[in-house]
Formats: C-alpha cells, sequence, structure tokens
C-alpha cells in the first residue's frame, strides 16, 4: 500500500471523488486530512478550471488535503487519471498530519503521532509560466468563492 494525499477534485465532496471509492479501480482508504509541511501554489487552471498544485517549493500556501493509502490497481489508476507524468509528476512530499483517522500497524500509529508524514502527490512541473501569476489557493473547492467550476471530463 502507497499513502496518496489529494488536494483538488478527488477529495470528498468534489466532482471526481466517485473514482476514489471505486473499488473496480482499486483500493483507496481514507487516512485522514492533512496539509504540506512546505508551501506550494495551488492554481486553478486552464479552460476546464482544474486544480493544479505547481511544484515550487516555498511559494504559495501550505495546501490542504486528504491522505489515502491505496493499492497498487488504485495507484496505477491514479497514474493514468492524472496524466503522469506529462500533465501531473508523482513525487513524494512530506504532509502535515491535521486529523488522523488511519489505522493499522505500529508504523502507521508512529507516523500519525510524529505529525508528519511522507506521500505521493500530483503537483506539476509542465505549466505554462503565467500560471505563476494565477491567484494562489490553500484549499480547493469545486463550487468555491472562486466561481471556477471544474468541468468533468464526461462534459468537456
Amino acid at each position: 500500500m502507497a499513502r496518496v494525499f489529494v488536494y483538488g477534485t478527488l477529495k470528498k465532496g468534489q466532482p471526481n471523488y466517485k473514482h476514489m471509492i471505486n473499488t473496480a479501480k482499486g483500493l483507496a482508504k481514507f487516512q485522514g486530512r492533512g496539509r504540506t509541511v512546505e508551501k506550494y501554489p495551488l492554481v486553478i487552471a486552464g479552460k476546464y478550471n482544474i486544480p493544479y498544485m505547481l511544484n515550487i517549493p516555498g511559494t504559495g500556501h501550505h495546501v490542504a488535503g486528504e491522505i489515502y493509502s491505496v493499492d497498487d490497481q488504485m495507484l496505477q489508476f491514479l497514474d493514468e487519471f492524472e496524466g503522469c507524468p506529462d500533465m501531473y509528476q508523482r513525487t513524494l512530499m512530506r504532509i502535515e498530519v491535521v486529523e488522523w483517522e488511519g489505522k493499522g500497524g505500529a508504523g502507521e500509529a508512529r507516523a500519525g503521532a510524529e505529525g508528519v508524514v511522507e506521500c505521493f502527490v500530483y503537483s506539476t512541473m509542465t505549466y505554462p509560466p503565467e500560471w505563476v501569476g494565477l491567484p494562489y489557493h490553500d484549499s480547493y473547492d469545486s463550487s468555491g468563492k472562486h466561481g471556477l467550476s471544474y468541468v468533468l471530463r464526461e462534459s468537456r
């Protein structure tokens, strides 16, 4: 099992969360809520209003999201879903645990107690330079105050 941190449309209550609970795509078990230890720019960009975490450590905000434990099948699905490695790149990042629900072995309990876990995160280094000038968010909600509703793939 691998740990994945999701900050955009795959979170609970967001347009693509359905994929996280579709066991035909693999297993994803909610572990808790967290935020990036380092600051990153989270922008909403492109004609489909997609959330992107730009891989520029030290700029932006501590980005909030959810921590999942996923099996190899789900990780492979997420790689394909996220257009990895072209659109997003999957990298390890340190995530501060805000609320921990994860249950498991001593390793998981210890990670939760320490307050920081390493998770795979889909961020991007392949973005148009003008995206750096977009507004930075600390958390994502498709129907947030920004007014930039996400366009589902099936509607594009």
